[in-house]
């Protein structure tokens, strides 16, 4: 975690609702997402989103993650900046759907 300078008490607990308001965490959330295609050219690819829950997630949680996904899709346009679209994109999903929020 030293590329965001972030420590496991400010991230560890993002699956769990633990969302720290900080830029490096924001930007370790974009991280995140670039890596899974989630963030790509520094934007939000929802489609993408949807298709890695599709290929990796148990079946029984897919329709609600991407329900989730959907229901957020509107956030990130509300930031210029990516750290912060991702940030509050995983915020919404979990506020959405707390039971049935991954973060990778």
């Amino acid at each position: 975690m030293p590329k965001h300078d972030v420590t496991e008490d400010q991230v560890g607990g993002i699956e769990q609702g633990k969302f720290l308001e900080n830029r490096n965490v924001m930007c370790y959330i974009a991280c995140v997402y670039s890596m899974s295609q989630a963030v790509k050219n520094n934007k939000i690819m929802y489609d993408n989103m949807i298709k890695q829950v599709d290929m990796m997630f148990p079946p029984d949680i897919k329709d609600a993650v991407k329900d989730s996904i959907e229901n957020c899709r509107p956030v990130a346009k509300k930031y210029k900046d990516v750290c912060e679209a991702a940030f509050w994109t995983a915020k919404c999903m979990y506020d959405y759907n707390p039971a049935n929020f991954v973060f990778p």
